[in-house]
């Protein structure tokens, strides 16, 4: 009989042969590996590596999977599958003995009420993206206009240079869907398709919130938009017609009995999809991490800080459900938070392993996070340096949950393997996968589904979460400005063998001011 390893590669071959992506782009770490000793440090962050298995996450993540099936295929935001995701995750944390709260919140989801598509005289299925601007009403006739693929195509204004007053036709990849929307807009594009850069998935995406200055967007399938590739100049009429509807949904918040309430340890993930899919890995993989944790820790552990777990709601509309809870919380309850960490897609199959910049050393543009972000960034590194698995650093942007945390002041980090950018050739050689395929294949798509997810990828993260929430559960010294436990003592140590008292008061003062 095969082994469970053999089985899986198995289906992950089948799966990435269906998509069109090769069974070359499996990561490396999709084979065999080696499990990585435990790192040092304190005893609650060891014991809770080892705990957490893998397999269990999986289960969690076939609950999942199952759910979606049975309702239509997607578990977003006040649908039942939504419903029935949050009671799985609910009652795994009551049995284990937490008590779990359910925090409704308003929000304005996006409908599509038509969409249709014909060039050259020949309808062609096309997608709405979600948030989208509608056309005028019966929408409009022109030409299309095929921008050229390159490594970033349709993602400059200067993309678009023969296509003001037309129907531009790009391929997806490169940017977001709304820089190329923007891009277009600023060139007097009237509305843009993008097709897919895989085979056989129409691609259904979102803009994720109603973005003022941007044009009309719809989705094509990869073999629609290279059909359209030779028809440069063709007659077309495009017809996207959306509205906004008020509706409701939940977060789901649960919390050691132990532990400080006041320096609260909080971590999160989102536990909806999008509408379009399961969203097995985004975000299947962070919140069913982030379920197995708290299982494992249990609602009583001993711990020296308290540990918060969050399951949000509406992430794909703009991060909703964080938004939400963060600006309900009044100062005081703000200040009790020490430190927040987000998990969103923490399997992605052409994976790369990044923690977020927060002290900004790279220099991307978001800037630095609130004082602590930079030392939850050094904790994720620091674990993922003591087992081989080089990291990156994703720049801070304000696109996860952790943006409303960040904005309230309060420290905040995470992980996360990549979505809907390509990865490069440096990274591939690094990682393994493939160069010029998209981290997740199947970012907000219908194939988001158990075989888009590389489970030895999961299972380092799920582990690197483990560790560093055991860690800050046991001492958030380093959040709050106290200089470690180690170096306090190191520096006594050399104070008492000053016998100068005046020069090792001196010696002290400079170990916790700097």
């Amino acid at each position: 009989m095969p082994s469970a390893k053999t089985t899986f590669r198995a289906g992950v071959a089948l799966f990435a042969a269906a998509v069109g992506i090769g069974l070359a782009a499996v990561p490396a770490s999709a084979g065999p590996a080696a499990v990585p000793a435990v790192p040092d440090g304190p005893a609650l962050a060891r014991q809770l590596v080892k705990k957490v298995d893998v397999a269990n996450t999986n289960r969690h993540l076939i609950a999942l999977q199952r759910i979606a099936d049975r309702n239509g295929r997607t578990r977003a935001a006040s649908t039942d599958g939504f419903d029935q995701s949050a009671d799985y995750v609910a009652g795994k944390l009551e049995a284990a003995g937490f008590t779990v709260s359910r925090q409704e919140f308003p929000y304005v989801d996006d409908v599509t009420s038509g969409a249709s598509l014909t060039v050259g005289g020949t309808a062609a299925p096309v997608f709405r993206m979600r948030y989208s601007e509608s056309l005028p009403a019966g929408g409009v006739t022109s030409t299309l206009s095929v921008v050229p693929n390159d490594a970033t195509p349709g993602c400059e204004a200067s993309d678009y240079a023969t296509a003001a007053g037309k129907v531009a036709l790009v391929s997806r990849g490169g940017c977001s869907f709304v820089t190329k929307s923007l891009a277009a807009a600023a060139a007097g594009v009237l509305a843009i398709l993008v097709y897919n850069n895989i085979p056989f998935v129409p691609l259904i995406g979102t803009l994720v919130e109603p973005i003022p200055g941007s044009i009309p967007v719809g989705g094509l399938s990869q073999v629609q938009g290279q059909q359209l590739l030779t028809q440069d100049g063709a007659p077309v009429t495009l017809d996207l017609q959306g509205f906004l509807d008020d509706r409701t949904s939940y977060n789901l918040i649960a919390e050691t009995r132990t532990g400080k309430h006041n320096n609260v340890v909080m971590a999160g993930a989102h536990l909806d999809s999008v509408p379009d899919g399961p969203g097995i890995n985004a975000n299947g993989t962070g919140s069913a991490a982030l379920l197995e944790i708290a299982l494992q820790l249990g609602s009583s552990p001993k711990v020296n800080n308290a540990v918060r777990f969050a399951w949000w709601s509406a992430e794909p509309l703009g991060q909703i459900g964080a938004k939400y809870y963060v600006q309900d919380l009044d100062f005081e309850q703000q200040l009790d938070i020490a430190l927040y960490m987000n998990f969103d897609m923490i399997g992605s199959l052409n994976a790369g392993y990044f923690t977020f910049d927060g002290d900004d050393s790279d220099f991307a543009g978001a800037g630095p996070g609130p004082y602590g972000s930079g030392q939850i960034e050094k904790a994720f590194a620091d674990y993922f340096d003591s087992t081989g698995v080089p990291l990156e650093r994703n720049d801070l942007e304000p696109t996860f949950e952790y943006s409303a945390f960040v904005s309230n002041g309060i420290p905040s980090g995470g992980l996360y393997t990549g979505a809907e950018k390509v990865k490069t050739q440096e990274q591939a050689d690094k990682w393994g996968g493939v160069a010029g395929q998209t981290f997740d294949p199947c970012f907000q798509m219908i194939c988001d589904s158990l075989g888009n997810v590389d489970r030895v990828v999961l299972d380092r993260n799920s582990d690197a979460i483990a560790f560093v929430v055991g860690s800050y559960a046991t001492s958030t010294e380093d959040i709050n400005g106290v200089p470690a436990r180690a170096k306090r003592a190191k520096t006594r140590t050399a104070a008492a063998r000053t016998a100068d008292g005046s020069v090792a008061k001196a010696a002290y003062t400079a170990a916790v001011t700097g």
